[in-house]
C-alpha cells in the first residue's frame, strides 16, 4: 500500500470530525480512556433502546436478532479470526480474567509475563503465584524495547503461558508481538494478549501474531460505548478453558445429568447482556473497517510522533515514552508540578487528557521511578491544530514564553 493510499485526506478528516459531535465541545486527548463515539454508534445504541421501550425488550432482540449475529462477523473480520473464535463480553478484567482463570494450572507450572501488564491482570498473576505457578516478569531494556533472547532463555518446559500486553496503559512503547508469537509457537505454549489498546488503533491478525487468547476493549481506539469488550479464543484451545460462569447460553443437552457446552466462544458468554451495546460496537468495528485500519495507525503514529516533538520543545517538559517502535500514547510530566493538578488544568481549558498513577502500570513505573505521568492518547480525528492548542495551553500553565523552545 502507497503513501497516498494510506493517508486520511483533509476532507476525510473534515467529514469524520463531523460524524464526530463530541469534536464539536471538547479537545480529546484522552482516547487511551474512552474515544469520543461517531454519531452512527451512538443513534444506533439509542434506536435499539427505542423498539425496546416501545415493543419489549426480548420483542426487540428477536427484530434484530441477524444484526446482533452480525456483529461476530465484523469482530472476527477485524482481527482475522473466525466467527466461533469470538465472544462479547462487559469489560476488559471479565474478558481477560475469564480466559486466564479458566485455564488450568498446577504448583510448578510457569508463566511469562512483561512489565507492561496492566494492573488488573497483574493481580490476577499474583494471586496465582499462591497456587505455586511461578509467574517470571520480563522487563524491557534500557531503551524501552522487550528483550526477545531474554524470553527465549527464561522459558523451561514447565513454561506453560505467555501473558503479555501489547500496548500499555501508561506508556507510548509497544512490545513485538509477533515476535513473540513465533518465540511461543516454537517451543509449544499458550501465547495471551491483552489488546485493549491495540484494537482499533494498530493492524490485529490473530494468525499472524500467533496468539491462542486475545482480548480487547470497545470503549478506547474502537470509539465504541462503555460497556463492550470482545475476547477471542482459538478454536484449537476452547476446551483447554473451563468457563467461570455457565447458563443456558454457553450449556446445551442438559438434563439432570449433564449437560455439553456450546462449540464456540460463545460459551463463554452469559446470556443477558445489552444488546444496544453489542451493536454499538458493531457499529464501530464497521466504521473503522470501513476507514481501514492501516490508514488509522498511520495517522495516529504520525500524529502522535508530531506531538512528542512538539512537547519536547517545551521548557521543562519531560516526555517518557520509550522503544523503537512507540504508539498513539503519549506521557510527559513538568518540572515542579504535580501531575493530577496539571491534568486538571489542561481539563480547565476544555483539553481532556488523562493522570496516570504508577498503579496502572505499576512494574513499568517502578522500574521507572515514576510516580505518576500526564497521559495524552491521539487519534485519527484529532487534528495538528488541537495538538498546538494543547501546547500553548502546557506553555502558559507552566509560564514559557511561547517563542521558547528547548533543543532535544
Amino acid at each position: 500500500m502507497s503513501n497516498k493510499e494510506i493517508t486520511i485526506s483533509n476532507e476525510e478528516l473534515d467529514q469524520f470530525r463531523t460524524e464526530t459531535s463530541g469534536t464539536r465541545h471538547v479537545i480529546h486527548f484522552n482516547n487511551a480512556a474512552a474515544s469520543l463515539p461517531p454519531d452512527m454508534v451512538i443513534e444506533t445504541v439509542i434506536n435499539y433502546l427505542r423498539d425496546e421501550a416501545l415493543f419489549g425488550a426480548y420483542e426487540a432482540e428477536r427484530k434484530y436478532i441477524n444484526q446482533i449475529d452480525h456483529v461476530y462477523e465484523l469482530i472476527a473480520k477485524l482481527i482475522g479470526a473466525e466467527k466461533d473464535e469470538v465472544a462479547i463480553l462487559e469489560n476488559a478484567g471479565t474478558a481477560w480474567g475469564t480466559a486466564f482463570k479458566g485455564l488450568q494450572f498446577k504448583s510448578g507450572d510457569e508463566i511469562i509475563t512483561c512489565e507492561l501488564e496492566y494492573i488488573s491482570n497483574l493481580i490476577n498473576l499474583i494471586d496465582i503465584r499462591k497456587a505455586g505457578v511461578k509467574v517470571t516478569v520480563i522487563n524491557n531494556d534500557e531503551h524501552g524495547n522487550f528483550p526477545l533472547g531474554q524470553l527465549e532463555s527464561t522459558i523451561t518446559e514447565r513454561t506453560k503461558l505467555i501473558a503479555v500486553t501489547h500496548i500499555p496503559s501508561s506508556g507510548g512503547g509497544m512490545l513485538p508481538i509477533e515476535a513473540i508469537g513465533r518465540i511461543a509457537k516454537q517451543h509449544g505454549i499458550l501465547y495471551m494478549v491483552d489488546a485493549c489498546q491495540t484494537a482499533g488503533q494498530y493492524p490485529i491478525d490473530v494468525k499472524a501474531i500467533g496468539c491462542n487468547i486475545l482480548s480487547a476493549n470497545g470503549r478506547k481506539y474502537l470509539r465504541a460505548p462503555r460497556g463492550t469488550v470482545f475476547l477471542f479464543v482459538d478454536k484449537a484451545v476452547q476446551d483447554q478453558i473451563k468457563p467461570l460462569l455457565l447458563d443456558q447460553h454457553a450449556a446445551r443437552n442438559v438434563t439432570i445429568d449433564g449437560y455439553t457446552l456450546r462449540p464456540d466462544a460463545r460459551r463463554f458468554e452469559l446470556y443477558e447482556k445489552s444488546r444496544a451495546l453489542t451493536l454499538g460496537l458493531g457499529k464501530a468495528v464497521e466504521y473503522a473497517l470501513n476507514i481501514g485500519l492501516d490508514r488509522i495507525w498511520a495517522r495516529i503514529h504520525w500524529l502522535a510522533a508530531h506531538t512528542r516533538n512538539e512537547l519536547r520543545m517545551i521548557p521543562g517538559i519531560t516526555v517518557h515514552d520509550m522503544g523503537d517502535q512507540q504508539c498513539g500514547i503519549i506521557t510527559f510530566s513538568a518540572d515542579g508540578f504535580d501531575n493530577k493538578e496539571l491534568r486538571d488544568a489542561l481539563v480547565s481549558h476544555g483539553i481532556n487528557v488523562s493522570f496516570g498513577a504508577a498503579t496502572a502500570t505499576l512494574i513499568y513505573m517502578t522500574n521507572r521511578q515514576l510516580k505518576s505521568l500526564v497521559r495524552i492518547s491521539v487519534h485519527y480525528y484529532n487534528t495538528e491544530a488541537e495538538v498546538f492548542k494543547v501546547c500553548q495551553t502546557l506553555r502558559a500553565i507552566l509560564g514559557v514564553p511561547a517563542d521558547a523552545i528547548v533543543c532535544k
